[in-house]
């Protein structure tokens, strides 16, 4: 029954298409979204769309835990392992980038209930970030004073956040280019900022290079003395590369909406390699150079000793600016900085959305959440999704604050989750092209190292997420095993529960549907007439210094955009 539903949807998907052609127009999407995101729009979203306050502010405690040699090794580790993932993924979101990303993939090629427990898994991540990251911006708006009123900012945000994403995705695409924008140059000043000083360009004409890594030293002790202690400071750093570094989900959440997926969306993917080396790698390198890991007031504010936890005050950059005497550049930093966290929050927003929708277009999620506007929003998901940034108010009690804080804590193992996903499906996926004769060569990109980048992938993240929370076991605390694990007991139980209502079974490699939405997609495609435009040649357009014309033309004109 099963093979027949799956015949006739595939008969049904190609009867559109044909019908499409006919008329003379054809769909963005087989849905209800627009591809309205340009290629400039795409690089910046892919370079630093959910770069927040972690590379930052938070990285300074991995830092303080394993010192500057075991933050650059775990740094460097983690980002070769994601991009493996990287690599899966990027394979499977060019050949069929549908609404809902990933987590739609993880339902068609592997099993129902695994893309029900795959998407609700992102989607509660997603959406619980947002309040955390609005949070986030107030404590770092209070480096300059103390009396901001916290209700003004929250409900500022949550306005903001409202007005960018009910517009058509356009409005989202332009905002993130801008803001994303805001990211990298701030990147670009902390590493100018590093090498100028590090060779002598600051007040105090004090060349310190690498001295950090020689004392103290580039391995630092956590929680035990000896070998043992510098391999748990190594743990620690890598327990925060792991909740630092990210990115190819977002690349695949917003290909349904990508003009031209099948060339933006493969060359977004692959700039996440640039972005692993060079702000990841490079952040964790450049952070152990300006500061050292016992510096006395990273420890002060780490143990809670002196305030500005946070706050641009806690960020090694801006430690290391007030100890060489620099004025002027900490409040720059932390101006930039927030517009890193409204961007992050905004790419919340626009991610927990779709999530929402792609659920809804498998039967995963309410139906009435499939309706989208005639600019291609799904005002249903948004309107859900913007509950959340409410749980921002519980910060204005201190106690309050505590239960936002937990419930964050609790699905911080939901992004490690989503990259099991992400190698479980892409394993399936290739299983299911050997087994019909699908030749991988044919697609847009093809990953490299396959099968095995997936495995090695899987095994990593596999580790981190059933040993981050090791902490916990020694000495027991049943609360900090909660607040580490709980995500990895949900996810368990949301799959054995959808599998057991809906009565689910695994997808064989023969029966895979690898065809699906691909006929529309290579007719959406075939509708533009000139060559796509380089990203460069976007940006030059930008500023008027080339006639913008050519790239994005289509000859078949979509009579419902």
């Amino acid at each position: 029954m099963a093979d027949l539903d799956e015949k006739h949807e595939h008969k049904a998907n190609q009867a559109v298409v044909d019908d499409d052609l006919r008329r003379g127009s054809v769909f963005d999407n087989k849905d209800d979204l627009k591809r309205r995101l340009g290629n400039r729009q795409i690089q910046l979203i892919a370079v630093g769309g959910s770069i927040g306050t972690a590379l930052f502010v938070s990285i300074n405690a991995g830092l303080y835990h394993g010192g500057p040699g075991s933050l650059f090794i775990a740094y460097t580790l983690y980002s070769m392992m994601l991009g493996l993932i990287n690599n899966c993924v990027a394979e499977m979101s060019t050949y069929m980038p549908v609404s809902g990303g990933f987590i739609r993939l993880a339902g068609r090629w592997v099993d129902d209930a695994f893309g029900f427990m795959a998407g609700w898994n992102f989607f509660f991540y997603e959406a619980l970030l947002i309040p955390f990251e609005i949070t986030a911006l107030i404590q770092v708006l209070s480096y300059w004073r103390d009396d901001i009123p916290a209700a003004a900012v929250i409900a500022a945000c949550i306005v903001l956040y409202a007005l960018l994403n009910m517009l058509a995705v356009k409005a989202y695409g332009e905002a993130e280019f801008w803001l994303s924008g805001g990211k990298v140059l701030l990147i670009m000043i902390l590493f100018s900022f590093t090498f100028i000083t590090m060779v002598g360009g600051n007040p105090k004409h004090d060349a310190y290079g690498f001295r950090y890594w020689n004392n103290p030293g580039a391995f630092a002790e956590y929680r035990t003395t000896g070998a043992l202690g510098r391999f748990e400071g190594f743990l620690a750093a890598l327990w925060s590369a792991s909740f630092t570094v990210v990115g190819p989900e977002y690349v695949s959440m917003v290909a349904a909406e990508a003009k031209r997926p099948r060339t933006y969306i493969k060359s977004a993917f692959k700039t996440m390699y640039v972005r692993f080396g060079i702000f990841f790698i490079g952040g964790a390198l450049c952070v152990g150079i300006v500061v050292a890991h016992n510096d006395p007031t990273l420890v002060q504010i780490l143990t809670g000793k002196a305030g500005g936890a946070g706050t641009a005050a806690a960020s090694p950059y801006v430690i290391a600016m007030t100890n060489l005497g620099i004025v002027g550049l900490p409040s720059l930093v932390n101006a930039l900085m927030i517009t890193s966290i409204f961007s992050a929050g905004n790419t919340y927003t626009y991610c927990a959305t779709r999530t929402l929708y792609g659920l809804a277009l498998e039967g995963r999620a309410p139906r009435f959440l499939r309706y989208c506007t005639k600019g291609g929003v799904p005002i249903y998901c948004f309107c859900v999704v913007m509950c959340f940034p409410l749980l921002s108010f519980l910060q204005l009690s201190s106690g309050s604050n505590q239960v936002l804080t937990w419930l964050v804590n609790l699905i911080t193992a939901g992004g490690v989750i989503d990259y099991i996903v992400m190698c479980i499906t892409y394993i399936c996926f290739y299983r299911a092209c050997k087994a019909q004769g699908f030749d991988r060569k044919q697609l847009p990109y093809t990953g490299w190292f396959q099968p095995y980048c997936a495995y090695i992938g899987l095994g990593w993240m596999f580790f981190i997420v059933m040993t981050y929370g090791y902490s916990s076991f020694s000495p027991w605390d049943v609360s900090s095993f909660f607040t580490y694990y709980t995500m990895v007991i949900v996810a368990p139980i949301l799959f054995v529960f959808w599998k057991v209502l809906k009565r689910t079974k695994f997808v064989g490699p023969h029966e895979v549907d690898l065809i699906w939405e691909a006929p529309v997609i290579d007719a959406y495609e075939s509708t533009f007439d000139e060559e796509p435009r380089g990203f460069w040649k976007e940006m030059i357009q930008l500023v008027g210094l080339r006639k913008k014309a050519g790239g994005d033309h289509r000859t078949v004109v979509d009579e419902h955009s």
